[in-house]
């Protein structure tokens, strides 16, 4: 299995004023340099989520691209010392589409630049046999740490986007053969 893996970011926020969009287009152009991802988008802002596991034409589109998926990076802000609740309805809104698939997680907000949040993230992607990636990107303060243009000089989030990602492929290649192989149980 050559191909690229199918990475879908997730953007979590759906805040209006949200700050999510200049992180999610940082990560995204340097994801997209990487030629082992075909990346795609799910911003939950614009992604219709049911309150449960219903089975109306929207919610089969998004479990079906969560299906086809073979690995994911949720772009996270932190709100009160957690994660968005959109996120929360997103992760809940699947079930086995997640199953055995890693996940990454880039976190930006305050002081603390979304590692609370990505910490709570890691018990809930385990419960539902995801296998969250160890290396995390984190923007401390996050709005002094881009520019005008959605740039950043921040060295070590570039760096640790690098890990996170190779280590994404490495994850994503070897699941994606053993998801084929031998399918996940149940």
């Amino acid at each position: 299995m050559d191909s690229p893996l199918r990475l879908e970011v997730i953007v979590a926020s759906v805040r209006p004023e949200r700050f999510a969009p200049v992180v999610a287009d940082w990560f995204l152009r340097t994801a997209r340099s990487y030629p082992e991802f075909d990346t795609g988008v799910i911003d939950l802002m614009h992604t219709p989520l049911p309150t449960d596991l219903s089975t109306t034409p929207e919610v089969r589109a998004y479990r079906e691209r969560l299906a086809a998926a073979d690995a994911f990076v949720a772009v996270t802000s932190e709100y009160n010392h957690g994660y968005p609740a959109s996120l929360k309805t997103a992760l809940d809104s699947a079930k086995h589409e997640w199953r055995g698939k890693p996940i990454g997680f880039v976190g930006y907000g305050g002081l603390s630049g979304g590692l609370r949040a990505i910490e709570q993230l890691r018990q809930v992607v385990a419960e539902i046999h995801m296998v969250s990636i160890r290396e995390t990107v984190s923007f401390h303060e996050a709005k002094r740490r881009f520019d005008a243009q959605g740039e950043t000089a921040d060295g070590a989030a570039t760096d640790a986007a690098a890990r996170l990602l190779r280590q994404l492929a490495w994850w994503g290649r070897h699941l994606r053969t053993a998801r084929a192989t031998d399918p996940y149980p149940g």
